[in-house]
């Protein structure tokens, strides 16, 4: 038995019941409420919470877990911005600093061999022209013309926007007719304005975030949906960062995917107040965001972020995405990530196998490349 704190300040009893009416709400298609998610994020009913999200997993994608076979272009380290969570970036004359070339990208597209997608995000750096974004897109689909790139975050289009005096509705266009795909969460963080001053101070706020991803949606840019936890917010913090996800994807059907991502400390300046989350954490946390996300198809849990075998895990409480190879990827590894800094196509196979179910290779629109 739990003991949860409403919003109204009222207390209420935690108890299998519970589990049971959301359990009943979800068979009929109706929406978990706030006060039913926070008893979910606090339930010492594991087994019970796995049971509906992936119940709800199964009904959408059977026995099938996605994966990718990528590589991640983290095309420069330079950003203003300097973030206290962000151990990757670096002012612009820091001795490890860089800006990799257009022919330094083409290179590492040329010899990253058979994949499929191009997962690309940078720092905001204040001096690359904008040719130089729309010749990084351009230059990729001239080399591999059937690869699907995922490109630039929510913080970065607003911040290309307003240096380039480029309204984001044009900006999207332009870069869709260069070759943009689809569009990642990241720079959600996490929405309420309180934590996000102190873990991301100068980012945009968590209402910008939304309306950039507005207007993508709008030009039919599907994009996914990050939420950074496990630093210091609290319960219901999460909960309302999920329903402005939620409340969003009614009006736009634009969200694909919902990514939570757990925070990493190491080499950053924020100090966690809260005990390194259990397993239990964090499979609260994904079999939560499967049932109060109805209307998202696909929850995904980054292997190199939760570990190899928590994601085995994890596909038994709501998630139907593993991730993807992610080739040279920094970001995640410069804050302190333990995981190897890329998987190979049979690696994550047999993980997905050996967890009892189906691999199926697609690229970041969910569409099969085999």
């Amino acid at each position: 038995m739990n003991i949860l704190c409403t919003k109204d300040g009222t207390m209420k009893i935690i108890t299998d019941s519970n589990l049971e009416a959301i359990a009943e709400k979800v068979e009929a298609g109706i929406p978990i409420t706030d006060d039913e998610a926070l008893a979910m994020l606090l339930t010492s009913d594991i087994m019970g919470i796995c049971s509906i999200a992936h119940s709800i997993k199964q009904k959408l994608h059977g026995n099938v877990v996605y994966y990718g076979v990528n590589m991640n272009l983290n095309y420069t380290n330079v950003c203003m911005l300097r973030c206290p969570l962000c151990a990757f970036s670096r002012d612009k004359n820091d001795a490890d600093a860089y800006v990799l070339s257009i022919d330094d990208i083409a290179n590492k597209i040329t010899q990253a061999g058979d994949i499929d997608e191009v997962h690309i995000v940078g720092g905001l750096h204040p001096d690359l022209p904008f040719s130089y974004y729309e010749d990084m897109l351009k230059t990729i689909k001239t080399i591999k013309p059937t690869i699907h790139i995922v490109a630039f975050t929510a913080v970065e289009y607003d911040y290309l926007s307003k240096k380039f005096d480029i309204p984001l509705d044009e900006l999207f266009v332009r870069f869709k007719n260069a070759g943009l795909g689809s569009i990642p969460g990241g720079g959600a963080e996490i929405f309420a304005p309180e934590v996000r001053e102190i873990i991301a101070p100068k980012k945009i706020s968590g209402k910008r975030w939304l309306e950039v991803m507005a207007i993508a949606h709008r030009n039919g840019i599907k994009t996914n949906a990050t939420m950074l936890c496990n630093h210091i917010e609290k319960p219901a913090d999460i909960v309302d960062h999920l329903r402005h996800i939620r409340q969003l994807q009614d009006t736009t059907k634009g969200f694909k995917t919902f990514v939570p991502l757990a925070f990493h400390e190491e080499h950053t300046k924020i100090k966690a107040k809260r005990k390194e989350p259990t397993g239990y954490d964090i499979i609260r946390m994904y079999a939560t965001a499967r049932i109060y996300l109805h209307n998202v198809p696909h929850i995904k849990a980054l292997w190199m972020y939760v570990g190899p075998k928590v994601a085995q895990v994890l596909l038994q409480c709501g998630v139907d995405d593993i991730g993807a190879t992610y080739y040279d990827e920094k970001v995640v590894h410069s804050a302190g990530a333990k995981t190897p800094a890329w998987g190979s196509e049979p690696f994550l196979q047999h993980l997905i196998r050996d967890a009892g179910f189906t691999p199926l290779r697609v690229n970041a629109s969910y569409i099969p490349t085999r």
